[in-house]
């Protein structure tokens, strides 16, 4: 599991790589998202096309990353999902709350 930070313009990607299946690794996903916050920055794209897999524990750490950016108006969109990661966010519901996209680039757009 690797997170790979990026800034375009006012926009964070998130670049997320490999299996997200708990422990502390995953929960530096919400740390930094808080972090973002606390620095008045609150438009964070995941970008998903290199995550392999996750957990219910990623799962929580994806959706307290969301409340905590609205909770600061701001949004965490998601793009570049998988089938399986489709199929995953479906199943629970999930892909109801977010907003996805097919490229990183669509993600960012969407703030403008």
């Amino acid at each position: 599991m690797a997170i790979h930070k990026r800034d375009v313009g006012d926009v964070t990607i998130f670049e997320m790589e490999g299996k997200f299946l708990g422990g502390p690794e995953t929960m530096e996903i919400h740390f930094q998202v808080k972090e973002l916050v606390s620095e008045d920055r609150n438009k964070i794209v995941f970008d998903m096309e290199k995550a392999k897999l996750l957990n219910s524990t990623a799962l929580g750490c994806i959706m307290s990353s969301l409340m905590t950016l609205r909770n600061a108006d701001g949004n965490l969109k998601l793009c570049c999902l998988n089938e399986r990661m489709k199929g995953l966010f479906k199943v629970t519901d999930i892909i109801t709350v977010f907003e996805t996209f097919d490229t990183v680039e669509e993600a960012i757009a969407s703030y403008q």
